[in-house]
């Protein structure tokens, strides 16, 4: 038995679990994934890594200004770039400067979820599928490996659409209309990740380290990844594709040719045909990218008789900026169920 079971590691589950931690609370994270940090995520490649999900952070609010001036300092982000590129869908050759400050980790981006969790009792690879209030007056939670986990408060730090299935069985006696109609209300982009390495070192790379694109079909985003690291071994691209577009072949049976259409559209959008010759390439689907429809509050609470809450980038909109407001958020509502501690706030860094 625990006092708080966070369901999701991401984010804001990390950010919430570690106020709740902090304050003296006991504390179990459950994750579906085998690595935490839900999109803030990066993959291990052909001698490289690649940001597949979050591809760099912005100084956004006290306490994402106060996270990325630490990692500066520990030596885990950088600096990447000031200006960050938009492309207009009718201006195919000339690109938009906006100054902007992108920090990276030349690490992969993951060692941001792995700075949060430190401390943390983290159980991966448990897929919670089912939740009830037991006769012992407790949370119980059950996974996809029949592990069972008992707790006084739970925190549900998944994507809206995920704690709709989770919490659905509850609505008979336990959820009232308003709290399943405002869960079922926030939706989802999805998104295509392209990763592909070259291995010709006489091409020509680009100047520019990312490119935004604005009203294209096919493409949102690209990015020179292997810039990001130290002596990669070989040029890396990171391209994410266009809601519209991941929505039509999200359910593709071959993925490749899908990726390797969003490689060919974008050699041609750009005048780098020979990116559709990548020595390497691996595709990715995200279900939840981005946020379509946002809750405009930054915690969603059950009017159970034990708490619950739900938090996540969903709340609020603004990506990981809205997942660190929301899993403070929710620490601080299942603090004031509870036994009302002094919570740490934007201090917690201090003790990582």
């Amino acid at each position: 038995m625990t006092d708080i079971a966070v369901i999701g590691a991401g984010m804001a589950g990390l950010i919430c679990a570690q106020q709740l931690t902090q304050a003296g609370y006991s504390v179990r994270v459950i994750d579906k994934s085998r690595g935490i940090g839900g999109r803030v995520a990066t993959r291990r490649l052909f001698d490289t890594k690649a940001d597949h999900g979050a591809c760099y952070l912005q100084p956004q609010g006290e306490v994402l200004q106060s996270l990325i001036a630490l990692l500066v300092e520990k030596g885990d982000l950088e600096l990447w770039t000031d200006n960050l590129q938009v492309q207009e869908k009718s201006s195919s050759q000339k690109v938009n400067i906006s100054s902007s400050l992108a920090y990276i980790a030349p690490g992969g981006m993951n060692v941001i979820a792995k700075f949060l969790a430190q401390g943390l009792e983290i159980h991966r690879n448990q897929l919670i599928n089912s939740i009830s209030i037991s006769s012992a007056n407790q949370w119980h939670l059950t996974s996809n490996y029949s592990d069972e986990f008992t707790a006084s408060s739970v925190v549900v730090a998944i994507p809206a659409p995920q704690a709709v299935i989770l919490l659905k069985p509850l609505a008979e006696n336990l959820l009232d209309n308003d709290f399943l109609t405002k869960l079922r209300g926030v939706e989802f982009y999805p998104c295509i990740t392209v990763m592909a390495g070259y291995g010709d070192s006489s091409v020509k790379l680009p100047e520019w380290k990312a490119i935004a694109f604005k009203d294209n079909s096919i493409l949102r985003w690209i990015g020179l990844d292997s810039s990001k690291r130290k002596n990669p071994p070989q040029p890396h691209f990171v391209i994410h594709s266009s809601a519209d577009f991941a929505q039509t072949y999200f359910e593709s049976q071959d993925l490749q040719s899908v990726g390797q259409d969003i490689l060919q559209n974008a050699g041609y959008t750009l005048n780098l045909q020979w990116l559709n010759n990548p020595e390497w390439i691996q595709v990715h689907r995200w279900r939840y990218a981005f946020p379509k429809t946002s809750l405009e509050q930054s915690l969603l609470a059950a009017e159970t008789s034990l708490p619950l809450v739900c938090c996540g980038d969903w709340c609020g909109g603004n990506l990981i900026y809205s997942a660190i407001v929301s899993g403070i958020a929710a620490a601080e509502y299942i603090n004031s169920k509870l036994k009302q501690r002094k919570l740490p706030g934007i201090d917690f860094l201090n003790a990582l």
